[in-house]
């Protein structure tokens, strides 16, 4: 009998869900595709606009989970369609995308109560994601109990970088505290690093990379020799790069200048900086990237040139932390899909030696580098399904 694992990946207003084969898995290299049994999102949870997709691979479903209003009714209608399709009884794990694992944690984890309290207690530093990545698990834990829960973090894959890349420049006492740079996004960093040895044509495992995860939330990692060297979030997901409703790096005086001189409340300052700023707040039109490409407002151009100038500054910052760049690869979303943007941000590269094919760019092919470029760039879809998945295995297998 075939050995699951489910994998959930829930976010502030959609629930991923995938079901990969455990025993295929173990017998397969990192990016074989067959393993996974479905994938299938709860989108627009909370809004008016909900729906639910469902990819059957190679097995074929007659219906997909009911659709869904908000994060429990979605993951009671994964469980009850499941349990129609007798999956539930094959279940050897669940594992879970949490965002934040603070110091506690640098690896995947198994879950218990205590653990999921402590968890819970980081929720300030990620108030978009850590109360929608645990509700899941409180769910699972009363309807099927017993059934072993891990939990990936998109810390742990900074955990290791230098010192001076976590610190802030506040007395080193506040550091031992746990106030200093996390990271995030660190599955899909670890998803591309483990793809591109077999990506890239000669890929020389030593070489500077830079990621550009660029999704509703954007961040960019500077990894050598698959470890994360510097990142552009830091203690909270909001720094670093504007975002689709996320304000960015921003100075700090101007955050004690609203609460103290504009009267404006911690609650209001924290929901202008992270749900009314960013793409949104800047152009007044969109938090989605499609969108603002598509819309011949001036402001909306506005959004996406402070956006790509942006992302070519820290682009520059990291490569500095690397001592050079070999390779520059986009991921997620934005980074898949949104020709324009690569190319503005490669263009504002060019002092790099960085150049694009431009045919390569707007077909979103794998290499879109010209074959004069200095650097390699590179279009790879990310999957933090699949590395869940992998990290429960190496868990279960360990056990």
């Amino acid at each position: 009998m075939m050995k699951n694992i489910l994998v959930i990946n829930s976010g502030s207003s959609s629930l991923k869900f995938a079901l990969f084969d455990a025993g295929a898995m173990s017998n397969s290299d990192n990016t074989d595709q067959q393993v996974c049994v479905f994938r299938g999102q709860f989108s627009g949870l909370g809004t008016e606009r909900t729906a639910v997709i469902m990819h059957a691979g190679n097995h074929a479903y007659a219906t997909a989970p009911a659709e869904a209003n908000d994060h429990q009714a979605a993951i009671m209608s994964l469980l009850d369609w499941l349990g129609q399709h007798n999956v539930l009884e094959r279940l050897i794990a669940v594992g879970h995308r949490v965002v934040h694992g603070g110091m506690h944690y640098d690896c995947a984890t198994r879950l218990d109560p205590d653990k999921v309290t402590l968890l819970d207690a980081l929720t300030s530093l990620a108030p978009l994601h850590q109360p929608y990545s645990l509700a899941p698990i409180r769910a699972l834990d009363e309807r099927l109990p017993g059934t072993p829960q891990i939990a990936c973090f998109d810390t742990a894959f900074h955990a290791k970088q230098p010192l001076e890349a976590r610190q802030f420049a506040l007395p080193y006492a506040m550091y031992d505290r746990g106030f200093q740079r996390y990271g995030f996004h660190g599955l899909s960093y670890d998803y591309i690093c483990r793809c591109l040895p077999s990506m890239i044509p000669n890929y020389d495992p030593q070489a500077r990379v830079i990621v550009a995860h660029l999704g509703n939330g954007a961040s960019l990692c500077a990894i050598q020799a698959g470890q994360s060297i510097a990142s552009t979030m830091g203690f909270t997901a909001l720094e670093g790069l504007p975002m689709g409703t996320r304000c960015g790096a921003i100075d700090a005086g101007l955050v004690l200048h609203l609460i103290g001189e504009e009267g404006m409340t911690v609650a209001e300052v924290s929901k202008l900086l992270y749900k009314e700023s960013g793409l949104l707040g800047l152009s007044g039109i969109s938090s989605d990237m499609q969108t603002l490409l598509r819309s011949d407002k001036p402001r909306a151009q506005q959004a996406i040139d402070h956006y790509c100038y942006r992302i070519a500054r820290e682009i520059g910052s990291l490569t500095a932390a690397l001592g050079g760049l070999d390779h520059l690869v986009f991921t997620a979303g934005v980074g898949e899909h949104a020709a324009p943007v690569r190319d503005s941000v490669v263009r504002q590269c060019g002092w790099l030696g960085i150049r694009l094919d431009a045919s390569a760019n707007q077909l979103n092919q794998i290499c879109i580098s010209a074959a004069d470029s200095e650097v390699g760039v590179w279009v790879i879809p990310t999957d933090e399904e699949r590395v869940i998945a992998m990290d429960c295995v190496a868990m279960i297998d360990m056990e």
